[in-house]
């Protein structure tokens, strides 16, 4: 079933880089699952806020969460580094990529339904209060549990194709293998204590503050979603992990590999 499903995944991202009415392109994605009685999902109470989901509250008898990564080309991100306001082709590859998530999980909820089981169709994004800046399920921390990437310091997940790109995910009552967690750093100031260039990359200083600046960040998203209004909702910025050492590949694994190959 793993392999059924990645395969699914894979064929409808490589379907839509090919029609003809989508702008957007991605490259292969990266795939994970969890096991849905997993400890750390009862831990995102704590870390994310008290209403967060548990699998179980989503699909009543829960086995497996899902979760994928869809890794942007990197025309999209190199078209958002200049500039204060988010590029055309960022906020168009967000709503495109929307569209996208939706597609997949029709698709791999379909193929979960031909074998007998139950799957949730989880929206990609707008499922979150608006008055704390909060999701109830959110899909990078658990595609953090799914072992897809680790958190940096611009709070986005970094996999080992970077962080530019969105997040998915499902959960279903069929019991598939979980995807191992390396509990390694991909972000190279939490593991040496350099970088924080997306830090200076943020045009309001979000990433200064302590906490994290979330109602600075949210201002600027609604900035750009008018900007873009004629595309639809994108509400996006995006500034900070455009053209940075964590875009496009796991920094820290580089310059691991770097370092062993100049002894």
């Amino acid at each position: 079933m793993q392999g059924r499903i990645v395969e699914t995944i894979e064929t409808a991202v490589e379907r839509a880089c090919r029609q003809a009415d989508t702008a957007s392109a991605w490259k292969t994605p990266l795939v994970g699952f969890a096991d849905a009685g997993d400890p750390l999902f009862g831990e995102l109470k704590t870390a994310v806020r008290p209403s967060h989901g548990l699998p179980g509250d989503l699909l009543p008898g829960a086995r497996t969460v899902i979760a994928y990564f869809l890794s942007f080309d990197p025309a999209i991100p190199r078209s958002n580094h200049r500039g204060v306001l988010s590029s055309e082709s960022w906020a168009v590859a967000y709503i495109e990529t929307n569209r996208l998530i939706a597609t997949i999980n029709r698709r791999v909820n379909r193929l979960l339904e031909q074998e007998g089981f139950r799957g949730t169709r989880l929206p990609a994004t707008h499922n979150f209060d608006e008055a704390q800046l909060m999701s109830d399920w959110s899909h990078k921390h658990v595609a953090y549990i799914a072992g897809i990437g680790s958190f940096g310091h611009h709070h986005m997940l970094i996999t080992e194709k970077g962080c530019c790109g969105r997040l998915g995910s499902l959960v279903t009552d069929a019991v598939i293998a979980p995807t191992p967690r390396t509990g390694r750093e991909r972000c190279l100031f939490k593991f040496d204590g350099s970088c924080r260039k997306c830090e200076t990359r943020c045009p309001v200083q979000a990433l200064e503050a302590d906490p994290f600046g979330r109602h600075a960040c949210y201002d600027r998203l609604m900035e750009n979603a008018r900007l873009h209004e004629r595309h639809g909702l994108a509400d996006v910025c995006g500034k900070c992990a455009a053209i940075v050492p964590c875009s496009f590949t796991d920094p820290v694994n580089r310059a691991l590999r770097i370092n062993r190959s100049n002894r």
